[in-house]
């Protein structure tokens, strides 16, 4: 099997990464591609001792290290400007172990690896920004969720981050007329609901009376991370560990200007 084929079914999950990290779909994406120039540009020096995962995502973060400030820089408008004013509150390492870990599912060995470090440093890491932007960040959430027991559990575990929950929803119509009497702060949104309807269509239609940072939840993220515009810069593959909707959560407020600290 060639580089490429070893690299393709991870790209997507790269691109969710560098998103995540960036806090736009703009610069994540043109990271991951600069990511996969270089490598093609130099193939023999792609480590071969390690997962090709592991080796994609050592690439994308000297990528990230070399130009990601620079990026985020030269466009901060918009989400990137509300990034700019929470990291000067948090460093970008505590972030991305937290992200290699809780979202991305690496081992604490693994973001060692990525990071040069050693595992008790990534877990002091992860420590260290969740409690910062659990500091930082409180939302009024709406739960798109059709399955009693799943919302439940949502429910419980947004509750538990501190945050409040203002509404459950189970169809496309309780959704929006929930999201326009309560303007949560922050969606938790299933793709399949009750009545057959699209949580995306369902999204899509309470963005156009406001902006809301949302996290889709889903069985198959490989539908909806296709390359195509537009992607959810957050996304939860179920089953769903507790700690991947905790740091999904944490780092869709980080980006979200209404819990920005003066």
């Amino acid at each position: 099997m060639s580089l490429g084929q070893d690299l393709a079914y991870h790209l997507p999950f790269l691109r969710r990464y560098a998103r995540a990290l960036s806090g736009s779909q703009t610069i994540g994406d043109r990271l991951v591609k600069q990511t996969l120039a270089a490598i093609v540009a130099d193939q023999a020096s792609f480590p071969t001792d390690v997962d090709p995962r592991l080796g994609l995502y050592a690439a994308f973060l000297d990528i990230w290290e070399d130009q990601g400030a620079d990026a985020m820089a030269g466009e901060a408008e918009g989400d990137e400007a509300i990034a700019h004013r929470r990291l000067a509150r948090i460093t970008p390492r505590p972030r991305q172990a937290l992200l290699l870990t809780e979202m991305e599912g690496f081992t604490s060995e693994d973001a060692a690896y990525l990071m040069d470090t050693d595992r008790a440093e990534v877990e002091t890491l992860v420590a260290d920004a969740v409690a910062e932007i659990e500091r930082q960040t409180h939302a009024r959430v709406l739960i798109i969720e059709d399955e009693p027991i799943i919302a439940m559990d949502i429910e419980q575990m947004v509750s538990d981050l501190g945050h409040d929950v203002c509404a459950i929803a189970t169809t496309h119509s309780e959704a929006v007329a929930a999201a326009r009497a309560h303007r949560p702060t922050l969606v938790l949104a299933d793709v399949q609901l009750a009545d057959d309807s699209c949580g995306i269509e369902a999204v899509k239609d309470i963005l156009t009376d406001f902006r809301v940072p949302t996290i889709f939840i889903t069985a198959f993220p490989e539908r909806l991370l296709t390359g195509d515009r537009p992607e959810p810069a957050f996304l939860i593959t179920k089953p769903f560990q507790r700690s991947t909707v905790k740091a999904a959560i944490a780092q869709a407020l980080f980006f979200d200007d209404a819990t920005v600290p003066a």
